[in-house]
């Protein structure tokens, strides 16, 4: 993850989408989904509310800043291996 330590400094741009094991890109409303997540890390709210579900949603930056994972299942998990 170039380099930085989890969770420190800014959310690293490649884990703005949420992994595909927590959403995949088939899933109804991913679109509308991601613009949400977009708005509220652009906003700089903890989270959204999901617009198919209307669950409220932590974004990566929020869960990124807490600096670990919480093993909770999180949809936008920062902290999920990626390759």
């Amino acid at each position: 993850m170039n380099g930085r330590s989890v969770g420190t400094g800014p959310l690293p741009d490649e884990l703005r989408t949420p992994h595909t094991a927590r959403l995949a890109p088939s899933t109804p409303g991913y679109d509308a989904i991601l613009a949400a997540h977009e708005e509220a890390i652009v906003e700089r709210e903890p989270g959204y509310l999901d617009p198919v579900t209307g669950l409220f949603v932590m974004t990566a930056a929020y869960l990124w800043e807490r600096g670990e994972c919480c093993d909770s299942g999180c949809r936008h998990c920062p902290y999920l291996p990626r390759s």
